[in-house]
């Protein structure tokens, strides 16, 4: 008799699966950090997890003990929900965004509006939408969000990209690489926009916006057929600058329906509550969302969004006040020592104005993973004095290279190798530049071997 560990046998995979078989840079780097992360040695500048001091410990306690007290407000909050999301939850983000006038939203306008919520964040809205749409071109930011970008070309998708400006995605460059295309640009699928874009931090300006929308529409009419654009809002609650322009709703200037907006009440009250949520016009594209989030087992967990529909009725205001100061503290003073650190060899820094990311361009310094100065931070350069002993390894720098942050075919790719994502987010002021004191030793590093 064999023993198990002896099959050979191959699966009956899709292309997808087997695409899949190996994990992606994000899936190592998340899975690394789970497994051998040393809480108080190793630091954390690359995944991107909130500061845990953003997380309103005792107010989500307090939300789940008033859900579970009052079952006639929240019905049957410890069963199954269904594939809209709970009708408390969307009724307060209504209500969130008319009195508070989030994007300029007001009444008549939400009015017009559908809201569908994810069975795990918005995470699994950008799945859906991978899986209901046809595979072909994917038009984005470079750099791009990587994670969803990866996603989408294991699913069949071509994702094309076009280099962000100061105020985000210019439509006059996408148009010029979408006439580029020739007659590829018939697979033309959507266009996907990150306004607080992950990985650069560059805020998407109101013009840039509205502009996208209209390119949207131009490009449906030429095609015959619908072109969605997805703005996906992740770090928008989060524009912690005060000296930015106020964004604006896509959905203000919607008039054809074709811009939809993602959303998260991850980096404002907690990821745990796998709250995402996408909001567009009724119709053919949103009920085939709430179908998707039906077939794998209906929106979030039922009590998980009772509790953030009290939090967004009850607590929001000052919770989303707390985040924003302290986030806003920490890129000023993050922002401060990257300039004072890594002056020598630092050409260009973007970021810090919201969300939790600077993304770094190094002058003559490779940041890839197999370069000096990855291998310095990781303590893999065989050299026992700057990587320790297997016993007592120094303390290592998790940060995201920059290569994953750009399209491999795209024009960025090459400056990419020298670029890098740092995450504020996470760790505390002293401990980044701690981790930054260590870079500087790793820029040194790498430009002695």
């Amino acid at each position: 008799m064999k023993n198990c560990g002896e099959m050979r046998m191959s699966y009956r995979f899709s292309k997808y699966g087997l695409a899949s078989v190996t994990p992606s840079p994000v899936n190592r780097m998340m899975a690394s950090f789970a497994t051998d992360f040393r809480d108080g040695v190793d630091i954390n500048l690359g995944v991107g997890y909130v500061n845990e001091k953003t997380i309103p410990d005792a107010l989500l306690l307090q939300a789940m003990n008033e859900v579970a007290a009052h079952p006639e407000d929240y019905r049957q909050a410890f069963n199954y929900g269904g594939p809209h999301g709970s009708p408390n939850l969307i009724r307060a983000l209504r209500r969130f965004y008319v009195k508070h006038h989030i994007g300029g939203v007001d009444s008549d306008c939400m009015s017009r509006q559908e809201i569908v919520i994810g069975p795990s964040g918005a995470t699994s809205i950008l799945d859906a939408l991978a899986e209901l749409f046809e595979p072909g071109i994917v038009i984005t930011a470079d750099p791009m969000y990587y994670i969803y970008c990866n996603q989408l070309e294991r699913k069949g998708f071509r994702v094309v990209t076009v280099p962000e400006e100061a105020d985000g995605l210019h439509a006059e460059r996408v148009e010029e690489r979408l006439e580029e295309l020739g007659d590829a640009v018939k697979e033309l699928a959507f266009l996907y926009v990150v306004t607080v874009n992950n990985p650069s931090g560059v805020i998407l300006s109101n013009a840039r916006k509205r502009a996208l929308v209209a390119l949207a529409e131009k490009w449906s009419d030429m095609l015959g057929r619908n072109i969605p654009i997805f703005f996906d809002q992740a770090y928008e609650w989060l524009i912690h600058d005060p000296a930015v322009e106020p964004p604006e709703s896509a959905l203000l200037n919607n008039a054809r329906g074709l811009a939809c907006e993602i959303g998260t009440l991850s980096k404002v009250l907690a990821p745990a509550l796998r709250i995402g949520f996408i909001m567009g016009a009724p119709g053919a594209l949103m009920s085939a969302i709430a179908q998707k989030t039906s077939d794998v087992g209906f929106s979030a967990p039922l009590l998980n969004q009772e509790m953030a529909a009290y939090m967004l009725e009850h607590h929001i205001e000052g919770q989303l006040r707390r985040v924003n100061e302290g986030y806003r503290v920490k890129a000023g003073a993050v922002g401060d020592a990257i300039d004072e650190t890594l002056g020598t060899w630092l050409e260009k820094r973007r970021g810090g104005k919201g969300g939790f990311y600077y993304y770094l361009t190094l002058r003559d310094i490779r940041t890839d993973t197999q370069s000096p100065f990855f291998r310095f931070l990781s303590r893999n350069t065989g050299n026992a004095d700057i990587d320790g002993t297997a016993s007592k390894l120094r303390p290592r720098v998790v940060y995201l290279p920059g290569e994953f942050c750009v399209h491999p075919a795209g024009n960025a790719a090459k400056e990419g190798k020298r670029q890098l994502r740092l995450s504020y987010g996470f760790e505390e002021i002293d401990v980044i530049v701690r981790a930054l004191e260590y870079m500087r030793e790793a820029a040194a590093y790498a430009q002695s071997v």
